[in-house]
């Protein structure tokens, strides 16, 4: 055959082939049997392996399958690091936005065989140091057919332990390459043996836990000093005075579940206000005496915290120590933020953290109700906000939802996407009401507001496609289609930033606040504090016509936009009667004297940087400053520094409960002393602007973001123990705390935490530790809270098995060389690999198992 028709047969066959495209059922097959592979090979490679870049890692992906569907596929997947580069002729990378990629083949794709793996090596900014940081939920797209996941990349829940697991991702064994992220790096793996060094030297031994303990501890406590109990199993008989007995209804039901029903024989508990006994808000008096039961309180805030503590009281036997409480909060905010933005998490989930916050005396909700990724409430008039801003699929175009992110996958139907309905969001705000918690919503603008941005869009399309006046099309419009700003968000958008130049994103603002202001007053709890969010805001106006018309008339340049956008709303939300929040570096951009009187700031910046200045800033010019350190109050960082566990890890590479209950809230800049940094290299701090005579910061919050965070197990599992020693430290101050003196600078040689401090925090931590593993962590059993249950520390001596656990009373056990699993006695003789792992308090769950070398 000539060569020339040789050559016109093939480029007619790849034209066809270019123009093929696979059926549903061609497409279903490949995306249930493509074998997809993902390992990071080296989070150290080095500054010849990074450049340009400062800092990289290293990792491969790779495809296997049978057979190749036609032409006209492509595989898409996310990765939250950036990629810097694909090595592959077979394979081209094309960026989506935000995280999301696409790998398409080339002409040199010569399509799959049996059994030979498509290798793809990546280099990828920053580091992976988890198992559980890529993003799970690839899938296959094609025009004309549905996409589909690939089965491959979807996670699996070990049934024994509730875990969620990645198999798709190589097991981390390589500590040497892979535990830091770069060579400077000094951590070290969680192992068995580490645990084990550390639970010991924290004195994790049983001991008797108190009769009278509380939790979070009391301001005083006094038992009885003759000793005695009430026994409660005939109820208790309820009478108020000074306020609505319908303000204890949440209360007295968890003192019901608790063995201590309302009962018209029952025990006398007489509960009335007090405002002229100088109580403290939210404090409380509790006396039990034989007779009966007193709570006194300035509020009804103060009155279900006593009754908090009576519940928590309650033994088995129904009985009560008789003694007497004087007890208030250290903060008037005792604060826990939930995204469901990134991630959503259902009404039920969230109903059952109001409980838990109400059991130990936290009273600030924050919700995070809208981000990049999705907005999460209804809102009446725009329905595109949860029609198309709470799924995530596969529509490029994004008409019918957003793009898939965070490995949601194409499915718009999984439990990542949805939204609260408004008799959702009443319902959550009145259980928040009833149990005398604020919720404050929050939908961040300017930046991180892409799912507004594309909703309000398709609202204009559909208005517009109806024939409506362009006045009413355009009326809540947040972007300019001729804005030509180049920019890329922290989280890699280009198109996230609401366009502050245009009056229509004033016109949405007071919208939604109207809109969310009449479900709070629907609710009975009225709207009075409303989160911005103003934090990470790109330049995103610097080529927008809209901004230089603004400029022109009102001389504010495209770079002090963001402060002005501040005040403006802040101004907006104040003429309300709603007191603006946000987090500090983006409040930082606005004027004090052009901010209302009432500010309401989250500090998250770090200690080791910015996060004490900032603090102390903003709180000595008169702002109401809620200490949200994500070094030890991000709840979506790692527990452990362990390639096994979930979170992000820029604040922390370990903040486990021991780390939350260290925390000294008014003193920043001491933790240096006994804190090293990210790295785990030793630090100093320094306080060039210190607090005035008097001030004081108004609260506590901890924070948990939902980026890698895909369920509500998951939010259990993040969540708790952790949340009872913020509220430990929110409601209580130690006596081994460091006192804070203005200027003061620390280093590990400063001295200022002494030997008595240390051995007081200890011996707290130790009785904490014990109150936890031997009677609070069975109560989040009873209420089906799915905590995290500590890996255990072990070590191998002599063919004898030595073991410990972070809350001494949790039930431990060992199998080897893959047996039974037996329970833990001290000493006991191994030979073989052997593995240890806890149980719930309840025995019903088990803690993920690890080896002992």
């Amino acid at each position: 055959m000539p060569r020339r028709l040789t050559a016109l047969i093939a480029s007619t066959f790849l034209a066809a082939a270019a123009h093929a495209q696979p059926s549903q059922g061609e497409l279903d097959r490949f995306a249930a049997t493509l074998d997809v592979r993902y390992q990071v090979l080296d989070n150290r490679p080095g500054p010849a392996a990074c450049a340009p870049a400062l800092g990289c890692h290293l990792a491969e992906l790779t495809l296997t399958a049978a057979d190749t569907p036609a032409a006209g596929w492509s595989l898409y997947f996310s990765s939250v690091t950036p990629i810097l580069r694909a090595d592959s002729d077979a394979f081209a990378l094309s960026h989506i936005n935000g995280d999301l990629y696409r790998l398409t083949p080339t002409a040199a794709f010569g399509g799959f065989a049996a059994g030979r793996p498509v290798r793809i090596p990546l280099k990828l900014e920053g580091h992976q140091l988890s198992e559980l940081y890529p993003m799970p939920n690839a899938y296959v797209a094609a025009e004309g057919v549905a996409a589909r996941t690939i089965v491959s990349t979807r996670p699996v829940v070990d049934p024994e332990t509730g875990l969620e697991g990645l198999p798709f991702v190589a097991p981390f064994t390589d500590e040497a390459r892979l535990a830091g992220g770069s060579a400077a790096d000094a951590t070290v793996w969680a192992t068995a043996p580490r645990v084990y060094a550390v639970n010991a030297a924290a004195g994790a031994s049983l001991r008797p836990i108190p009769r009278a303990a509380v939790l979070p501890t009391p301001l005083r406590t006094r038992l009885d000093p003759r000793g005695g109990e009430l026994d409660l199993t005939r109820g208790v008989k309820v009478s108020t005075s000074g306020f609505p007995r319908a303000a204890l209804t949440a209360g007295l039901a968890s003192l019901a579940k608790a063995g201590a029903a309302e009962a018209a024989g029952g025990v006398p508990l007489r509960i009335r206000l007090a405002p002229g006994e100088k109580l403290a808000a939210g404090g409380y008096l509790l006396t039990i005496k034989a007779d009966g039961v007193a709570i006194i309180a300035s509020d009804p805030e103060g009155a279900a915290n006593g009754l908090a503590s009576l519940t928590q009281l309650v033994d088995a036997r129904r009985t009560v120590p008789l003694l007497a409480i004087h007890d208030a909060p250290r903060f008037d905010f005792r604060g826990l933020h939930v995204d469901v933005a990134r991630n959503f998490h259902s009404k039920a989930e969230i109903l059952a953290i109001l409980d838990q916050m109400a059991a130990y005396k936290l009273n600030r909700l924050h919700l995070h109700l809208a981000d990049d990724e999705g907005w999460r409430v209804e809102i009446a008039g725009l329905p595109e906000l949860t029609t198309i801003g709470s799924r995530r699929c596969h529509d490029l175009t994004e008409r019918t939802c957003l793009l898939p992110q965070l490995g949601s996958g194409p499915d718009p139907s999984t439990p990542v996407n949805g939204f609260y309905s408004r008799a959702d969001y009443i319902e959550i705000v009145r259980a928040a009401q009833a149990r005398h918690i604020q919720v404050i919503p929050s939908f961040d603008m300017p930046g991180h507001s892409r799912a507004a941005i594309k909703a309000m869009e398709a609202r204009a399309a559909r208005l517009r496609a109806e024939g409506a006046p362009e006045a009413e099309a355009g009326r809540y419009l947040l972007s300019e289609a001729e804005n030509k700003s180049v920019y890329s968000s922290i989280q890699h958008y280009s198109d996230n930033t609401i366009n502050v130049c245009l009056d229509s994103a004033y016109a949405f603002l007071g919208k939604v606040v109207d809109e969310m202001a009449a479900l709070h007053a629907a609710a009975g709890q009225p709207l009075t504090r409303y989160h911005i969010g103003a934090d990470e805001t790109p330049g995103a106006w610097s080529a927008s016509p809209a901004c230089a018309a603004y400029e022109a008339r009102t001389g504010v340049k495209p770079a002090d936009l963001g402060g002005h956008f501040i005040e403006k709303v802040s101004a907006l939300l104040a003429a309300r009667g709603v007191v603006v929040a946000g987090w500090s570096d983006g409040m930082s951009h606005a004027q004090p004297d052009r901010m209302p009187a009432k500010v309401h700031s989250n500090n998250w910046g770090s200690l080791a940087g910015e996060g004490p200045a900032s603090a102390h800033l903003q709180a000595n010019q008169g702002w109401e400053v809620v200490i949200s350190t994500p070094e030890v109050l991000y709840f979506d960082s790692p527990q452990a520094a362990d390639p096994k566990e979930r979170g992000y890890d820029w604040p922390s590479r370990a903040t486990d409960t021991r780390k939350v209950f260290d925390f000294m809230p008014e003193n920043l800049p001491a933790h240096a002393e006994f804190w090293p940094d990210l790295s785990g290299k030793a630090q100093a701090s320094k306080d060039d602007h210190p607090l005035e005579p008097g001030v004081r910061f108004s609260g506590l919050q901890g924070q948990l973001w939902s980026e890698t965070i895909r369920s509500d197990g998951q939010v259990d599992y993040m969540l708790y123990p952790r949340m009872l020693a913020l509220a430990e430290r929110a409601w209580h101050g130690a006596n081994w705390e460091t006192p804070y003196t203005p200027g003061k600078a620390y280093d590990p040689t400063t001295g200022a935490f002494t030997a008595e401090m240390r051995a007081r925090r200890d011996a707290d931590w130790t009785a904490f530790a014990n109150l936890l593993g031997g009677r609070e962590l069975a109560r989040l059993d009873v209420a089906g809270v799915a905590y995290r249950i500590p890996t255990v520390g072990a070590v191998v001596e002599n063919g004898r098995l030595r073991a410990n656990v972070e809350f001494p009373g949790l039930p431990i056990e060992y199998r080897v060389d893959g047996g039974a699993w037996r329970s833990y006695a001290p000493d006991a003789p191994v030979a073989g690999k052997v593995e240890v792992r806890a149980r719930s308090a309840d025995g019903k769950r088990a803690g993920r198992a690890v080896v002992v070398p």
